[in-house]
């Protein structure tokens, strides 16, 4: 009995000691060991599965049907058509006679329009030009009746004749300043009286004075002649 009580106690001491030293071991753990192996069978299961997959893909590939291509290609021969000898003259005789054949519709002929030709004179007869001894006056004054006389055959476009008496006034620099109309000299178409202010203005502004003539402004007289040749 008391063997007994002995053997209970050394084995209750030898379970604590070996506790004890599995325990404060850090290179043993019970749970690591578990897991690992846990881990290493998903591993085994998951490669297993890779592998069952390729295979199926392998067989499936295999067991596809492949578009069959003849090893030769043959191709059946045509004989051309039978060569036809053309007669050179009698095609030359069909082409000409193509040619000199007369058109079925005949082109309607258009009758030509009279041409009637309106021919324009203007002219600008000089005005007591007797009583100018200067010859730089006369000489600018002749630039100015050119320039007048050519907006006047611009703007001339009817047939209308007759003569418009201007007076007016030119600062040295060559600007219009007063234009005025002489009514009595006058032609009494209104179409020459606006025809001829209205190539007056177009045609400033005139050159400047030339030396010479060492004045403010200067006054002009000019008559326009409308007439139809």
């Amino acid at each position: 009995m008391f063997s007994d009580r002995v053997f209970q106690v050394a084995l209750v001491v030898s379970l604590v000691i070996h506790g004890a030293f599995l325990f404060h071991n850090p290179n043993f753990n019970l749970f690591n060991v578990i897991t690992n192996k846990k881990e290493e069978a998903l591993e085994i299961s998951y490669v297993k599965k890779e592998a069952e997959l390729k295979e199926k893909t392998r067989e499936n590939l295999q067991k596809r049907e492949l578009v069959k291509i003849p090893s030769k290609v043959t191709a059946s021969k045509v004989s051309p058509p039978p060569f036809i000898e053309i007669d050179k003259e009698i095609l030359a005789r069909k082409n000409r006679e193509v040619l000199t054949r007369q058109p079925d519709i005949t082109r309607p002929a258009f009758i030509k329009p009279d041409v009637i030709a309106v021919k324009k004179k203007i002219t600008l007869p000089t005005v007591d030009i007797d009583k100018i001894d200067n010859p730089s006056y006369l000489s600018y004054y002749q630039i100015v009746r050119e320039k007048i006389r050519r907006a006047a055959y611009q703007n001339y476009t009817r047939t209308d004749s007759g003569e418009v008496y201007l007076s007016f006034v030119i600062s040295r620099e060559g600007f219009l300043t007063d234009v005025r109309l002489v009514e009595e000299k006058s032609s009494s178409s209104k179409y020459l009286r606006e025809v001829a202010l209205r190539s007056i203005r177009e045609a400033s502004p005139f050159p400047d004075f030339p030396k010479d003539l060492d004045y403010a402004q200067l006054s002009f007289n000019v008559i326009i002649s409308f007439e139809i040749e």
